[in-house]
């Protein structure tokens, strides 16, 4: 897909240093803007019944879902699916002061895989237990379902690939993702004829560059 890379820099503008992924040019991720990556875990997971969860989240990045998913005390086992091994190296090496100890929480493994791969096999996110179910599956990797990193990963955002992964979600099981556009129409009639519940939240925060208020989204549905 391109080459990874973390930077930091001391930004002027908010007077603090910053941490940024990019791959190639092309931005993913930067420690300003949080958020709605935080609210990824906390809205998901605000929908899944009971307790000893087990999670996926599907791309580390910054480790922000994964570390705002541990807050859930509910969560027994969370399981990160991370196509670079670059970015779990930085995490397994804690460069990045806020996520400090994600690696080594005892409820957490990293793995190194695709997971759109993972998504729609038989096998499911588990290669040690093949057509393993989970409570919850946390998606932050594209910018939205529109806008793929990957062209392969278009296939996933259909009825047929939701179908596939839903497959590794357990009776209720939810299923959320992040995207960095509005709501989208024609996803969430894609999400409605796989899923039930279907909802798509925008998640607003400051933004020092504009000077005003941008968004992200959250959709999130629960499994028929």
């Amino acid at each position: 897909m391109g080459e990874i890379s973390l930077r930091r820099r001391f930004d002027p503008e908010v007077q603090a240093e910053v941490y940024e992924v990019k791959l190639d040019e092309d931005f993913l991720m930067s420690s300003l803007f949080t958020v709605a990556e935080r609210e990824l875990s906390h809205l998901g997971l605000a929908r899944v019944t009971g307790d000893d969860l087990e999670v996926v989240v599907g791309g580390l990045g910054l480790g922000y879902t994964a570390l705002a998913a541990l807050e859930d005390p509910r969560v027994r086992d969370l399981m990160v699916i991370e196509y670079s091994d670059a970015v779990i190296d930085w995490h397994e090496r804690d460069l990045l002061p806020d996520t400090v100890g994600l690696a080594a929480d005892e409820r957490v493994r990293l793995a190194c895989a695709d997971f759109f791969a993972a998504a729609m096999s038989d096998e499911g996110f588990d290669p040690e237990r093949p057509g393993r179910a989970f409570d919850a599956v946390l998606l932050d990797i594209d910018h939205s379902p529109s806008r793929v990193l990957h062209s392969p990963h278009a296939e996933f955002y259909t009825p047929a690939g939701l179908r596939a992964m839903a497959a590794h979600l357990k009776p209720e099981g939810v299923f959320a993702i992040w995207s960095d556009d509005p709501p989208e129409p024609e996803f969430m009639t894609v999400l409605m004829e796989v899923f039930k519940g279907v909802n798509a939240k925008r998640v607003w925060f400051d933004n020092p560059y504009t000077g005003g208020r941008s968004s992200n989204t959250v959709y999130t549905a629960v499994k028929v």
